[in-house]
């Protein structure tokens, strides 16, 4: 007997957009992966299987009287709440907010099993340290934890491996395995064609927000591939060149003698926990960097010190763009330099405002458009919504769209003004097969005018560009700690 059974349903994701299911008959034990484009509709089905979204007409039996749903959003909600709670201010000390302990316990009060849990996951250490402290990959750790800890009839997971780095999803998939193994009914929302599991029974496939295939996974999987290949062949069809630069903006050029990073001895600590401990780092002209650690290794914590975001470089032996840091510069002399994405800049975006005012605040290096945009920079806002695809959604909030579509939009805003320096923060993160290959072509062009240098955090080898020449890695040291190895690639 199937546990969920829907038949022609539409369901409300917002006032003009509707979840299609002609048909989805989901029976208990079984493991469900869905794929589909970004804006395909992927995240408003597993709220629909979790009970989150209203149907407005057809059928849709649901009989799971414990379901556990885990997304980019939840995760965009509790970052929220630690921000709108903080009371640093009226305290006049560092309220660290809820722990990750705290946060887990959430989803139960077992504490034998929480301990389990945080074991298989590694985040041991981690439970007492503020969850607003935690890397994108530690705290999606946290947040399966916390879904796991209630034991639930109905596990829904929107994109659990983006974030994890290759010995948490090793872990992970082999955790869900075990799940599925022993009864779990599990449905996986993907993007990445190559992280559909072995053990998922059942495939769907979405497009424009419609189920448009569900079945055993031999008779699915196919007709995936067939519209993979499909939509790669339009992909290359497309243009070849980017948007330009601004033509009434002064060009912001460096000259090509001068670093354009130097970091010596570095160190950064929230209290007794040490981040960066002696890093010694530097970035010459002409030099595309990727950066890569496992979780937590403070990688997102080195960028934040190139933007200038992190007030402890002050502190530190620190040199961006030929300036010392704190030597009288302000924080957009760093910034007009920069195009920056990162998931917390992802996070922070909540103004309100449409696909097209995220890009232009681009020209801006600010999250809103505070100034009245030139004629020209409307004008290529404009081709960046057609590259994207997006010229439909054009006046659509930023928020109602999917998280793969803000990614895309981010991007965008970050590359709009062709910047002497492109800082990429997992920036494929949440991005189906095609987009993801789309955005490194996107930046190979812009790399290949002359005038941008790029800085690329990623987890998958694969993610990174073809025009990546020299690799930070952060090594564990075998003592809590990391070693910083910096090298030149050969290209032959």
């Amino acid at each position: 007997m199937s546990a969920i059974c829907i038949k022609d349903a539409r369901f409300a994701i917002s006032d003009r957009h509707q979840l299609h299911i002609p048909e989805l008959s989901l029976a208990g034990g079984q493991c469900w992966a869905f794929v589909g484009a970004n804006g395909s509709g992927k995240t408003a089905l597993a709220r629909a299987l979790a009970g989150e979204l209203k149907c407005l007409e057809g059928q849709a039996g649901h009989h799971f009287s414990r379901v556990e749903w885990v997304s980019f959003e939840q995760l965009q909600q509790l970052a929220d709440r630690e921000r709108d709670e903080d009371e640093s201010d009226l305290l006049d000390v560092q309220d660290d907010g809820h722990s990750a302990r705290q946060i887990i316990l959430e989803g139960g009060n077992d504490k034998a099993r929480l301990e389990a849990l945080a074991a298989r996951f590694g985040i041991t250490a981690l439970l007492d340290r503020g969850f607003k402290y935690l890397s994108t990959g530690e705290t999606r750790k946290v947040l399966l934890c916390r879904a796991l800890l209630s034991q639930p009839e109905l596990l829904v997971l929107d994109e659990p491996f983006d974030g994890l780095d290759a010995h948490s999803h090793e872990g992970l998939m082999g955790l869900l395995a075990e799940l599925v193994a022993a009864g779990q009914t599990l449905v996986l929302i993907v993007n990445r064609f190559e992280e559909l599991p072995g053990f998922a029974s059942h495939l769907g496939m979405l497009a424009e927000c419609e189920l448009i295939q569900a079945g055993p996974r031999e008779a699915v999987s196919a007709s995936v591939e067939l519209q993979q290949l499909h939509h790669l062949a339009a992909l290359e069809a497309c243009t070849r060149a980017l948007p330009p630069a601004d033509p009434d903006a002064e060009r912001r050029e460096l000259d090509t003698v001068t670093p354009r990073i130097v970091m010596r001895d570095i160190q950064v600590s929230y209290g007794d926990k040490v981040i960066l401990n002696g890093l010694n780092w530097q970035v010459n002209p002409g030099e595309h960097w990727q950066v890569m650690g496992p979780n937590g290794a403070g990688k997102s914590t080195l960028l934040s010190l190139v933007t200038g975001d992190h007030p402890q470089g002050y502190s530190n032996d620190l040199t961006l763009f030929g300036r010392r840091r704190g030597s009288g510069e302000t924080i957009w002399d760093i910034k007009q330099h920069i195009g920056y994405v990162s998931t917390t800049m992802q996070q922070d975006y909540r103004v309100t405002a449409t696909p097209k005012a995220v890009i232009l605040s681009g020209f801006f290096d600010s999250i809103g458009v505070y100034q009245q945009p030139g004629d020209a920079q409307l004008k290529l806002a404009d081709q960046w919504l057609a590259l994207l695809g997006m010229e439909r959604l054009a006046n659509e909030p930023f928020r109602n769209l999917s998280y793969g579509q803000q990614r895309l939009l981010l991007i965008a805003r970050a590359m709009v003004k062709h910047p002497p320096i492109l800082i990429l923060d997992e920036p494929l993160q949440g991005l189906d097969t095609f987009n993801r290959h789309w955005v490194k072509r996107w930046i190979d062009l812009l790399v290949a005018e002359g005038g941008t240098q790029l800085l690329f955090v990623s987890h998958h080898p694969s993610d990174a560009p073809s025009c990546i020449s020299h690799r930070l890695s952060f090594v564990p040291d075998g003592e809590g700690g990391y070693r910083y190895l910096g090298e030149a690639l050969n290209k032959a």
